[in-house]
């Protein structure tokens, strides 16, 4: 079941760290997409981390004109604490759908430079990734994973925006990968994560800038 909702995901950053882009892909057949309504999701067990990231970032997508809701307010709490099934996430996105939602910006944990680094490349056209549903299915276990932070200096992240439309044309718009060096405060370390995706989705012409 649903709240009200936007998916979008982020992690810890720190006053010292830094974040910088590794790669970015958009599709050429949305060119032209502009989204109107998006879903904040943080795919992250860290539920503080989750809670800044997917305010700040909707906060940012509002005051460019475009409708930003936070995962945690829309989506049943279960869906992100329990392991869901396709046609579970299936049901979801046409929910989301149904409420106006025309994307889905989500940001995972793919490794850390320590223990689990991120290794293969960013996006190599496998269509099991090209729709939200089956993208998610596949990382949500990052929820489950209390262990996933522990002893890292620099966490690989992968943010992407998904067309979930009504129609059947759903697939990836857009994807950049970022290394988030020496994270310690989480606050201040979303702010700079944030700034460097919403300057990715700016250079993109996915969103205006101010």
């Amino acid at each position: 079941m649903l709240k009200i909702g936007v998916i979008f995901f982020i992690i810890l950053l720190t006053s010292c760290s830094s974040t910088q882009i590794a790669d970015s892909w958009s599709n050429d057949s949305f060119s032209e997409f502009e989204p109107k309504q998006v879903l904040i999701l943080g795919a992250t067990p860290n539920t503080i981390a989750k809670k800044i990231y997917e305010s700040e970032l909707s906060s940012a997508f509002i005051k460019r004109g475009i409708n930003a809701y936070e995962a945690s307010n829309i989506l049943e709490p279960s869906f992100t604490t329990l392991e869901q099934a396709e046609t579970t996430i299936n049901k979801e996105v046409s929910n989301l759908s149904k409420l106006g939602f025309d994307s889905v910006l989500i940001a995972t944990v793919k490794g850390y430079e320590e223990k689990t680094p991120y290794k293969g490349n960013l996006f190599d056209n496998n269509t099991t990734f090209n729709d939200f549903e089956n993208y998610y299915f596949l990382n949500q276990h990052v929820y489950f994973d209390t262990d996933y932070y522990d002893n890292y200096k620099v966490f690989h992240i992968e943010t992407s925006l998904f067309y979930i439309g009504t129609d059947n044309n759903k697939d990836l718009v857009w994807i950049a990968s970022y290394n988030l060096i020496n994270p310690q405060k989480i606050k201040n370390a979303i702010k700079g994560c944030n700034k460097a995706i919403l300057k990715s989705l700016e250079t993109a012409h996915i969103i205006p800038t101010l």
